[in-house]
């Protein structure tokens, strides 16, 4: 009997694992039917079958759709048989995804993130006028806060406005400009500000977590 044994390394490759063993061995029995009405009435009866170990996809769009390229997969594209769908292809399926477009990065000044890029570009693209120099002395000021993060002491506009004519390659200088960003105390109050008001909303979400487990641990359990 031992040399019965039959080990998972001399089975046959599992294409699609979660359908098991025996759904593979029925896909392997319908490629060696001789007839295409046999193959095709097993492959309906396989359809049937990886349908009811998903009864939760039933009512999903496409769901059959789905089944029958399954089934086309786990035979290898090797079964002859009618679908009510157009066939998969195996070059299809083993085609490479095309390669993803990573977000611009600007490591020499990190400190405004990769989001102000963003912000200037668009800038760019608008008409002169007055929403346009309001979004322009926006980013600026945005700028100007983001640096005062990393660099907790004092910056001069100057500095904001020779990055931000870097950053636009050019396209909006405000180096003449007369108008002033945001002095340095108001942006570091607003950033106090903002870090006082979540430590205390932390504070006060586990102190109602703490209230929370005292009630319940006061409760008498039978």
């Amino acid at each position: 009997m031992i040399y019965d044994i039959e080990y998972n390394t001399e089975r046959e490759h599992l294409i699609i694992p979660e359908y098991g063993r025996h759904v593979q061995k029925m896909v392997s029995f319908a490629k060696t039917r001789e007839t295409k009405e046999e193959r095709n009435k097993v492959a309906k009866a396989i359809i049937a079958v990886m349908g009811n170990l998903q009864p939760h996809l039933r009512d999903v769009p496409d769901f059959q759709h789905k089944l029958w390229d399954q089934l086309f997969i786990m035979a290898n594209f090797e079964l002859d048989a009618d679908s009510p769908f157009e066939k998969p292809s195996k070059e299809a399926l083993e085609e490479r995804p095309e390669v993803l477009e990573y977000p611009q990065n600007f490591p020499k000044y990190r400190f405004y993130g990769n989001n102000i890029k963003t912000m200037i570009d668009v800038a760019i693209t608008w008409e002169e006028g007055e929403m346009k120099e309001a979004l322009t002395y926006t980013i600026a000021n945005h700028m100007k806060k983001c640096f005062l993060n990393w660099n907790k002491d004092t910056v001069e506009d100057g500095v904001i406005f020779d990055h931000l004519y870097e950053l636009s390659s050019g396209k909006i200088n405000l180096k003449d400009s007369e108008e002033e960003l945001r002095d340095v105390g108001s942006l570091l109050r607003s950033n106090a500000k903002k870090k006082y008001s979540n430590s205390n909303n932390k504070k006060g979400q586990h102190k109602k977590n703490n209230n929370n487990n005292n009630s319940n641990r006061n409760k008498k359990r039978y």
